[in-house]
């Protein structure tokens, strides 16, 4: 659902953006204002992002090879630190520029009114973007406030556009009060203000998304909700006792690598130790189906370490357990039978 929503609200961004700067460079051209230049600048930076998304979107999808053992998941991230870099750059600097050379040299607008009629013609169509934006994200968001959502997320796609659009919702309204004012006091400075404005905010906008983007691009472990049911399905395990150690780490968005040390009944046999790995790992595949790298390292509990789930851990459990049964036999029941698939290699020899 992530890739799919994310998919889409990248698409409508791309169509109102190419059809939002077509419109304010004919306005610049009318008006020769310098906020309608810098508003033009910022809508086809904004398109260049979002084909830049979905080629990082389509390159992520590319199956693992031999020289990239974990897949293509992290161009995605690759694509959304680079949207960062272009709105900063192309967008942010260039509007700086342009604002403090209007405030320098401010001149006369011409047919204003053009340029009203069609910074509002560009939010009507920046607000249907938005709003295709807000409809995707809250099937992921669920119960998560909105700055929240931006920061915890591991898909780029979804926030990044969030953010654009409320940028360029927020700079059209600069850019219309910038050239409202200069027609309304006859004084061209505040269209060189406006654009100012504009600057300032896509500079903001383009940090903003650089660094959530890059720490995505590092390497971030899965959400701490997601951990407690990555643990949770494990201890839930037949011949589990105990979670001792656990890493997690998103090699994409919808890719999770997970490599823990679990503890396992005494006196076990080769045979069943190889099959209480084998289980427990089905189990974490069902109840967290990003896991796709799975590592799990048998041991035996020292002296001091718990050898049961506390109380609520096997609650969570429970929960965990229950949920993955569900979610089985809905994928059963929406998908025909495959054949059986010998063991994964992911699991340790």
């Amino acid at each position: 659902m992530s890739a799919e929503g994310g998919t889409k609200a990248v698409v409508a961004a791309l169509l109102a953006n190419l059809g939002i700067a077509v419109a304010k460079f004919v306005a610049f051209l009318f008006t020769r204002s310098s906020a309608m230049l810098a508003e033009s600048i910022h809508s086809v930076a904004d398109s260049g992002n979002q084909a830049l998304l979905l080629l990082g979107q389509r390159r992520a999808a590319r199956p693992a090879d031999e020289e990239h053992p974990f897949g293509y998941g992290r161009s995605r991230y690759i694509a959304g630190f680079l949207v960062g870099i272009v709105l900063f750059s192309v967008g942010g600097l260039f509007s700086v520029y342009e604002g403090v050379e209007k405030l320098r040299h401010p001149h006369e607008l011409e047919s204003g009114l053009v340029a009203v009629v069609v910074l509002a013609v560009a939010i009507l169509l920046e607000l249907f973007s938005f709003r295709t934006a807000i409809k995707e994200s809250r099937h992921t968001k669920g119960d998560l406030g909105w700055w929240r959502f931006v920061r915890e997320t591991r898909s780029p796609e979804l926030p990044v556009v969030l953010l654009e659009d409320l940028a360029a919702l927020v700079g059209l309204l600069f850019a219309l009060g910038g050239v409202g004012l200069t027609l309304l006091l006859d004084d061209p400075i505040w269209d060189g203000v406006g654009t100012l404005a504009i600057g300032v905010l896509l500079l903001t906008v383009a940090i903003i998304v650089a660094i959530e983007t890059h720490s995505m691009l590092v390497g971030e472990a899965a959400t701490a909700r997601t951990v407690e049911t990555i643990r949770a399905a494990l201890a839930s395990a037949p011949r589990v006792t105990t979670v001792i150690h656990m890493r997690t780490l998103h090699l994409g968005p919808e890719e999770l690598l997970v490599a823990a040390k679990i503890g396992l009944e005494p006196d076990l046999s080769m045979r069943e130790v190889a099959t209480a790995i084998d289980e427990a790992e089905a189990i974490l595949r069902r109840a967290v189906p990003t896991a796709r790298r799975v590592y799990l390292e048998p041991d035996i509990p020292r002296d001091g370490q718990p050898v049961t789930t506390t109380a609520a851990t096997a609650a969570t459990a429970a929960t965990a357990a229950t949920a993955a049964t569900a979610a089985t036999a809905a994928t059963t029941a929406a998908e025909p039978s495959a054949p059986a698939q010998p063991a994964s290699p992911d699991a340790p020899a």
